[in-house]
């Protein structure tokens, strides 16, 4: 039996044994094939990545002699003007989509696709602009309908004109405190204490109903001149101006204008009636005034405010975490306004706990009526920067989105879109607008594709004004003040950024609090106002104080690098390769000057000094020798007597004087050529400085003097200059400004560095070999 198992085993382990091995092989097998693949790949990739390339050292005259320019027939102004007025069929058309983009994209539109999810994105938003509208019309200081008439006929005109499909234009915090402080300052708040007769009470009713009359003729007044400017800057092209409100810029700005805004909405969450400030420091009086007032709490008011702040911060985050989950976000603001509603007309509280609702509003649209032209001068510079502001805001959210989605917008027809809006809303009682940064998100994670999601919220916004708005009107204040103050998280977090910017850019990290300092204590317009300026200073910081580097070469390359960042880069003897991050011109002219110096060890200047000295001295000695000679030889000439003739010929012998052009110091005839020229004549271990112009971007008048000084200095102490990698443009302002000569050549300029170091070579190898003819 055992031998009957032995027979049956065996061959089991043979058969184990024999796929063991099969396996075993395989896997060499293949590894050797990854390995040779890989191999492969690598020679591959190591012939790819080398490069051989014969040819001249090239400088600017040789090459441009070798290359031909295309023929450009030069315009004439008149010539330009015909060409840009001329019209035909094609350009027509052209310029009709440009201006109104909604015939381009309209046709096209994909019913089955788009439809839905327009339709969703616009109901949402919509329900999210009522709110919206209302409690922003506060901080713009106008009743509460007004901010319902700008969440209407701007966001249907956009329809037409805009370029972005995913934005929400309306209503927006900063904008609306930015009106408001103007509208405050135009038309001053005055606290009038209610007498107990009703007559009083009239007059007040009537003081406050003329004073919210001229506020909103100052909104709507500023809404027409920043929509004017708007459409000025769009059509003559200025859409670049929003690249000079940088990030940190407008980050540092938005969350002063946060902290602007919350403050102000205080007296409404307390319920409490305080006067309201405009101007530098109307933050510190806003919160003085409402802090002294603090004894005179609403608690009604406190606890509706609280309640509704709770609610949403409750809502916004379960539509955060179950974004994905939910088909659209919960509407907890709407849902806020309707308990809210029915909380103050159900219990009365206007009559009961003297709670401050939102009071009248009128049913049905205003008469188009022109805006108050006489208060265009006081409000010309608000305008401005709320037009700035505006289309910076909207340009930005419509830039993010287009990126993500994968379609372009046009800056300049953005700012037409925005200027329409705003000027022609004017005529119908609007204030200014631009994109919400919390209903662009919405309407872009709701689905919405294009434009038809922003004329949909319009129309919900109709259907409020003219048919239900009534229903709004026991809505309590504190709760507009809630929903605001809540809309204000996101702007709130940016304080973050100041240890972002701590970790990445000092400078950014200046901009931001200068922006946020200077708008929180001296108002949004004159704060924004000196951030653009200190923007700029820092600009011209930068480039007054680039950084300035010494380059050498990697050894058997023509790459050239910083010296002192990389161990394995060298300088080529005499040579001294110069670099600046700059461009050369009035403002720092004088700092590359002085940083060439320093990094090159080479002070012309200096050189030329010391060299004059030497010659000067060198020159007094002679001099003193020759008269003390001439005295022995008088004094040999007047004593004929042997003992005179001796002591003077020892004289003459002993001194140091130059004797048929010889000195008798055994010391000085000993003195070689070169020992004695270096004495006399200081000079530099260097023969060659190339100035690597490849950051160079432009180089006016006062550069180009510079740049030729320096050839020229340079020049006298033996210290040939070249410049490497010099643009065309560049070039050619050098040429305008008569920078090239006999002196100064088109031969000091090389295609590159390398050129340049080989040019320098030859001609020093040049130099060498004359020197040793000679």
């Amino acid at each position: 039996t055992e031998i009957t198992r032995s027979k049956e085993v065996i061959p089991a382990y043979l058969g184990f044994l024999v796929e063991t091995v099969e396996l075993f092989l395989l896997h060499c097998y293949s590894v050797r094939s990854t390995m040779e693949h890989t191999q492969e790949q690598e020679g591959c990739l190591e012939q790819t990545q080398r490069y051989c390339v014969q040819r001249p050292i090239y400088n600017q005259e040789l090459l441009q002699g070798q290359l031909h320019r295309r023929q450009r027939t030069p315009q004439t102004l008149g010539q330009k003007i015909a060409h840009s007025c001329r019209c035909s069929s094609k350009k027509a058309k052209s310029r009709l989509y440009s201006f109104l983009p909604i015939l381009k994209w309209l046709p096209r539109y994909p019913v089955k696709e788009y439809l839905l999810g327009d339709i969703i994105s616009g109901v949402s938003t919509g329900i999210m602009q009522l709110p919206q509208g209302l409690a922003y019309a506060l901080l713009a200081a106008v009743p509460p309908v007004f901010g319902l008439y700008s969440s209407f006929y701007p966001v249907f005109l956009y329809t037409f004109f805009g370029t972005s499909r995913h934005i929400s234009i309306g209503t927006f915090a900063v904008v609306s405190m930015m009106i408001g402080g103007v509208a405050v300052r135009e038309v001053p708040d005055e606290i009038i204490s209610l007498e107990s007769n009703s007559t009083n009470i009239t007059d007040v009713l009537e003081y406050y109903s003329a004073r919210d009359t001229k506020r909103v003729q100052v909104a709507v007044a500023l809404a027409f001149l920043s929509g004017l400017i708007q459409l000025c800057l769009g059509f003559l092209r200025f859409g670049f101006v929003a690249i000079y409100l940088t990030e940190p810029l407008v980050r540092g700005f938005t969350t002063a204008a946060a902290v602007h805004v919350f403050v102000s909405q205080l007296k409404y969450l307390l319920g409490i009636q305080t006067s309201r400030y405009s101007g530098p420091l109307s933050v510190v009086y806003t919160l003085a005034a409402v802090l002294s007032k603090i004894t005179t709490t609403n608690i009604a008011a406190l606890i509706v405010g609280l309640t509704c702040i709770i609610l949403l911060l409750i809502g916004k985050t379960i539509n955060r975490r179950f974004k994905k989950k939910l088909p659209v976000p919960i509407p907890m603001e709407i849902i806020v306004v309707i308990i809210g509603t029915a909380v103050s007309a159900g219990m009365n509280l206007n009559e009961s706990y003297k709670v401050n609702v939102v009071g009248n509003i009128p049913q049905g649209l205003h008469a188009p009526a022109v805006p108050e032209i006489q208060l265009i001068p006081a409000i010309l510079g608000d305008a401005v920067a709320i037009a700035i502001v505006g289309f910076s805001m909207a340009v930005s959210m419509a830039k993010i989105f287009a990126l993500k989605h994968g379609y372009t917008i046009d800056g300049n027809q953005e700012l037409i879109a925005l200027g329409i809006c705003n000027s022609v809303g004017s005529f119908f009682q609007t204030f200014p607008v631009t994109c919400s940064m919390s209903r662009s998100l919405v309407q872009e994670s709701t689905g919405g594709k294009t434009q038809i999601a922003g004329a949909l919220s319009a129309v919900m916004v109709l259907l409020v004004i003219v048919a239900i708005g009534y229903l709004f009107e026991p809505l309590p204040q504190t709760v507009l003040a809630g929903i605001v103050m809540v809309n204000l998280k996101g702007m709130l977090k940016q304080f973050r950024d100041i240890m972002h910017f701590w970790r990445t850019s000092k400078i950014e990290l200046a901009i931001w609090v200068v922006a946020f300092v200077a708008s929180l204590f001296l108002g949004l317009d004159y704060g924004l106002l000196t951030a653009v300026t200190f923007a700029m200073i820092t600009i011209i910081y930068r480039t007054q104080s680039p950084e300035y580097r010494i380059l050498g070469q990697i050894p058997n390359t023509d790459i050239y690098c910083d010296v002192e960042e990389y161990e394995e880069v060298k300088e080529y003897p005499g040579i001294k390769i110069f670099q600046a991050n700059t461009s050369l011109y009035f403002a720092n002219s004088e700092s590359y000057t002085s940083a060439l110096k320093k990094k090159t060890g080479v002070d012309p200047s200096a050189l030329l000094a010391a060299r004059r000295k030497a010659q000067k001295r060198h020159a007094r000695e002679i001099k003193a020798a020759n008269e003390h000679r001439k005295k022995a030889v008088l004094k040999l000439v007047s004593s004929p007597t042997n003992d005179v003739e001796a002591s003077v010929k020892h004289e003459i012998a002993s001194d140091d004087l130059p004797v048929n052009g010889k000195f008798a110091d055994s010391s000085v005839q000993d003195m070689s050529p070169d020992e004695h020229e270096h004495f006399v004549e200081p000079k530099t271990n260097i023969h060659s400085l190339i100035l690597d112009f490849t950051p160079v971007n432009f180089v006016d008048s006062v550069g180009a003097k510079t740049l030729k000084s320096i050839i020229k200095k340079y020049n006298e102490v033996g210290v040939r200059v070249c410049i490497a990698s010099c643009s065309d443009p560049v070039t050619n302002e050098l040429t305008r400004l008569n920078f090239f000569d006999k002196s100064v050549t088109r031969e000091l300029l090389f295609h590159s560095i390398h050129d340049a170091v080989l040019a320098c070579q030859v001609k020093d190898g040049s130099a060498a070999q004359a020197d040793s003819n000679l």
